[in-house]
């Protein structure tokens, strides 16, 4: 029988992760020690906005084009 580990067991040191409902909608995003919702890589960016329907507009600051806020 395989070992169960937690999410966070899973995840590297500079790892993020998304977490996903049993419906798979989104429900949040895995933030690694060290890093910010300033932080969040494009390709995380563009996977929530295009296959969970989220609004770019929450990822970005209009001052300087980066992620500011994640909901």
């Amino acid at each position: 029988m395989s070992k169960r580990i937690t999410f966070e067991e899973s995840l590297g040191a500079s790892d993020w992760g998304l977490i996903i409902d049993k419906n798979g909608h989104l429900k949040g995003l895995f933030i690694p020690d060290g890093s910010s919702e300033d932080d969040v890589p494009e390709g995380i960016i563009q996977l929530c906005c295009n296959q969970f329907g989220v609004d770019p507009e929450e990822f970005y600051s209009i001052e300087d084009g980066r992620p500011a806020v994640l909901h």
